[in-house]
């Protein structure tokens, strides 16, 4: 699948579920019934004050601003920021000194996080519109990177990392949920797993996830499993889609995790190539 198919049935996945919150048709998953990988992510403390909508928009698969480790004053960036909860709890965790962002590319989760941010009444809160390939902020410019569960609908995530480098100041954090894989998976078998979980362009084999962190720069990479699914999460959706659940069992059960995924950028910047005699200081 090529990343311009990835993006466009991404966008429209996505449209669609703001459009269910908006409509007031629940949820932005599904009707009726309870997702094992959304659901119960962010306690009652945290919900208190948000719109109602922010937290019905979440598709999340963890929780990165209970992990991650936001200080007053501290500029913020959620890639892939949907309904805007985590940019409205990051907002709250900054305070009035700090800023929050919010980067999405679908116009509906946009309005929606838009309109939560008024009912919610936080002023250093910004949505934009962009893709998290090619992020529309300056270089040097955040304190913190958070995501939850986007990097893995990206069709280049290499280039995903790099411009969350890109845009880090030195010293700064990269703090995201995602969704990994433990080990190897069949190819057929991952397949429909991923059809369950919602990774349309896959998610990284958790080993492969830290060497492109490294490999964009990053340091001190680390992740943290926060959530691993079963494959009798899985077991309804599976039978439905004509699927022998027991027969794939002990190739798939408890490799597909939410993971949090730590890494920081260098304090000190690598120092410029020398052009010619003389400079440099030399």
């Amino acid at each position: 699948m090529s990343a311009t198919n990835v993006r466009e049935i991404v966008k429209e996945k996505y449209g669609q579920a703001a459009t269910r919150v908006t409509q007031g048709q629940g949820n932005a998953c599904c009707e009726g019934s309870v997702d094992p990988i959304t659901s119960d992510l962010y306690d009652e403390a945290q919900k208190s004050g948000l719109p109602a909508e922010a937290v019905l928009a979440s598709l999340g698969c963890g929780n990165p601003t209970a992990l991650a480790e936001l200080k007053a004053g501290e500029t913020v960036l959620d890639l892939g920021s949907g309904g805007g909860i985590d940019v409205l709890l990051s907002a709250r965790r900054v305070g009035p000194t700090g800023k929050a962002y919010g980067l999405d590319m679908t116009d509906e989760m946009l309005m929606l996080a838009r309109e939560n941010q008024k009912k919610s009444g936080l002023a250093n809160v910004e949505f934009l519109r962009g893709e998290i390939e090619n992020i529309p902020l300056p270089g040097n410019s955040v304190d913190v990177i958070i995501s939850n569960c986007v990097i893995n609908l990206s069709a280049d995530k290499d280039r995903v990392l790099r411009e969350a480098f890109r845009v880090l100041k030195p010293g700064g954090r990269f703090a995201v949920s995602d969704v990994v894989v433990r080990g190897e998976v069949p190819a057929e078998l991952r397949k429909n797993m991923e059809l369950w979980v919602g990774c349309i362009a896959g998610a990284l084999e958790e080993q492969d996830y830290a060497a492109r962190l490294e490999a964009a720069g990053f340091e001190n990479v680390s992740l943290e499993p926060t959530r691993v699914y079963r494959i009798d999460d899985a077991r309804e959706f599976l039978a439905a889609e004509e699927i022998n659940v027991d027969a794939m069992a002990a190739e798939v059960d408890g490799k597909f995790m939410s993971a949090f995924v730590r890494a920081t950028k260098p304090a000190a910047a690598a120092k410029e190539p020398c052009c010619a005699p003389g400079c440099c200081g030399n």
